[in-house]
């Protein structure tokens, strides 16, 4: 099943997608609310509801804007270090352990808003990644079941602003500046792709310059693998994200080094996924509208 969060002709709503239409499920049964936790708590059954779809009117897909999948996630973790590549471009050690760090809910857009760079710095680099959204939490999750407690899969582009990255040892400043976390917009349920959705070619790019291109094998620490060690510490819950690291190719790391600029549109596409596209602005060009508003 494919679903998109948003706001289409049909109002706010979860969106079942097939092809290039939609249809709201929200209008067929309010229980499934406006963002996915009515679905992942079971408060509305998803088959069921796409069964019914056809008593509401489709609409065209790409007439939904997005929001984000769950509104207001208990936790946002993520890892840094998860791709070999990736880690050696950064002049990190191979770990042995995910390097894992927490990103705030102000840094989370939807695909399709403006990925902010902020005043402070140039440096906003993008991280594009697959993002794992929890539906049914636990504690010590065995690797072998691991997989049971997916809801879904979307598309994360991690921006980060480097400077403030590399500031400390913690990355916490430079992986949470508002705005800069795009997330979706489609979410993919675990039966459309392979498991843990791995082998997916996985890219970033700007236009027509690829930035970063790999597959989701290539990571160290599989879905299965990551949710087991992280339920190890904490009780995931459900609608949690977990983003699952970038390949290489990032901008901090090329010669010269590419940074996001305003007028730039970067998309993260992931195979059998989809595209999560944003246009980047500056931040004094939006505190500049809003004064004005």
């Amino acid at each position: 099943m494919r679903i998109i969060v948003g706001t289409g002709p049909a109002g706010p709503g979860v969106y079942l997608i097939e092809g290039e239409q939609a249809w709201n499920l929200t209008a067929l049964d309010n229980a499934v609310g406006h963002d996915l936790m009515g679905l992942i708590a079971g408060a509305a059954d998803a088959a069921a509801l796409a069964a019914r779809k056809d008593g509401v009117a489709a609409c065209d897909a790409a007439a939904i804007t997005p929001a984000l999948p769950v509104t207001k996630p208990g936790k946002i973790i993520c890892l840094g270090l998860n791709y070999v590549d990736h880690i050696k471009e950064g002049g990190y050690d191979v770990p042995t352990y995910p390097a894992l760090f927490m990103r705030s809910t102000t840094s989370m857009i939807p695909a399709g808003a403006p990925m902010v760079r902020p005043s402070c710095s140039e440096q906003l680099d993008y991280e594009a990644e697959l993002m794992v959204i929890i539906g049914k939490g636990g504690r010590h999750i065995s690797e072998a079941d691991a997989l049971d407690h997916v809801f879904g899969y979307t598309l994360f582009n991690d921006g980060s602003v480097r400077e403030y990255q590399r500031k400390t040892h913690q990355w916490t400043p430079g992986k949470n500046f508002d705005g800069t976390g795009p997330i979706g917009p489609v979410v993919v349920t675990p039966d459309e792709l392979p498991d843990g959705a791995e082998g997916l070619k996985i890219e970033s790019r700007v236009g027509s310059e690829i930035l970063q291109s790999a597959t989701t094998s290539d990571m160290l620490w599989s879905v299965a693998r990551t949710i087991s060690t992280i339920s190890e510490y904490t009780t995931l819950e459900p609608g949690d994200y977990l983003a699952m690291g970038t390949p290489p190719g990032v901008g901090h790391a090329k010669k010269p080094q590419r940074w996001l600029r305003p007028g730039e549109i970067v998309e993260v596409e992931i195979e059998g996924i989809g595209i999560c596209a944003n246009p980047i602005v500056a931040e004094e060009d939006v505190s500049a509208t809003e004064a004005a508003e």
